[in-house]
């Protein structure tokens, strides 16, 4: 059975407001990673690109460890439908 996907073929469904929110919080991908690394998450700058351009799956772990480091909730990321 292959692994489900959005409609327009993307692995995630927070990309593009991944790629928002942290242009809005004034990180590179590489300062991004630095931050998840910081605290205890095993992402590095290869994991954040290919999340951001929907080619990889996002585990509960990692969409946990953005929103803690990002500041948002899940549902901000997974959906977009609150203010940040």
């Amino acid at each position: 059975m292959p692994k489900p996907k959005s409609e327009g073929g993307e692995k995630n469904l927070i990309a593009r407001r991944l790629v928002q929110l942290r242009r809005l919080r004034g990180l590179s991908q590489r300062q991004l990673a630095a931050r998840l690394q910081l605290e205890g998450y095993d992402m590095d700058k290869n994991v954040i690109t290919r999340i951001e351009t929907g080619k990889r799956y996002v585990t509960d772990i990692e969409l946990v460890a953005l929103c803690q480091v990002l500041e948002v909730s899940c549902g901000y990321l997974l959906y977009g439908d609150e203010e940040i």
